[in-house]
């Protein structure tokens, strides 16, 4: 099935949609994943982990990032769009942005324990130059991608 990129958010605003989702009294299981071209780092939101503590390791990830890769799409998953799943769009980020050197694909997934109504599923394409991202965004956002072929 193709993925469609939907028009990106502001990275501010999905900083403070974060903010306000960790700082709500809202019980989230939490995941975290930064694939780039060196290196893979996955961060899970235990039950012995507190919401601050999980904030910080994110914000720490982020920042790591950003320090690499500062130029930023940012792609809000919806189940009210019938979005693909996550895992789907995130694999479609990065087989497509591999092609940009030292490009990450950052997936941040807050899932409320009780219902849904406060899910936050968020993709972050980060590239090296402004170039890169204004590509990216030319060539797949609102667009349907195809599939990878299979091989």
């Amino acid at each position: 099935m193709a993925v469609f990129f939907r028009t990106s958010i502001i990275d501010t605003t999905a900083f403070e949609m974060i903010e306000e989702r960790l700082s709500s009294d809202t019980d989230f299981d939490g995941y975290f994943n930064v694939f780039g071209a060196d290196d893979e780092i996955t961060l899970s939101w235990t039950p012995a982990t507190s919401a601050g503590e999980f904030k910080e390791q994110v914000t720490d990830a982020l920042r790591s990032a950003w320090q690499k890769a500062r130029f930023w799409l940012v792609y809000q998953r919806s189940d009210s769009r019938n979005d693909l799943g996550i895992n789907e769009i995130r694999n479609a980020a990065i087989r497509l942005s591999s092609a940009y050197r030292e490009s990450a694909v950052i997936t941040l997934c807050l899932l409320g324990r009780i219902d849904n109504k406060d899910d936050l599923e968020l993709i972050f394409v980060c590239f090296r130059e402004e170039a890169e991202r204004r590509n990216f965004r030319v060539r797949y956002e609102g667009k349907f991608v195809p599939d990878a072929p299979q091989g």
